[in-house]
């Protein structure tokens, strides 16, 4: 296995520069950070996969009842966290909404 390692790499401070652009703590990007740093290869984790996860702990759902809100198949929802699949882009309009505004989960539930 062939290492690409970074090792001037500021994990710190690429790490606080991201979750400026996001918005918002992005718990797992250290640990990616210092894996790249180190040349290990390590998962990836999409933004696509960060959205659909922050937005369903935001809004205090577990992936059954978050599917259920969102009128979509467990598994589909389990494959976008999982980053098997991307979400299309108006679900993705959706998370970033429910992101920002968790109640907004809870309102689906009356549609």
């Amino acid at each position: 296995m062939t290492k690409y390692a970074i090792p001037d790499l500021d994990v710190e401070a690429v790490a606080k520069a991201l979750e400026a652009d996001f918005g918002e703590a992005l718990p797992d990007i250290r640990q990616a950070l210092a894996e790249a740093q180190a040349g290990t290869l390590g998962r990836v984790t999409t933004p696509a996969q960060i959205l659909v996860r922050t937005a369903r702990t935001k809004a205090g759902l577990s992936q059954q009842a978050f599917a259920q809100r969102i009128d979509t198949p467990v598994a589909t929802l389990r494959d976008w966290e999982q980053g098997r699949f991307a979400p299309p882009g108006g679900v993705l309009c959706l998370l970033r909404l429910i992101s920002n505004h968790p109640e907004l989960a809870q309102e689906l539930e009356a549609v």
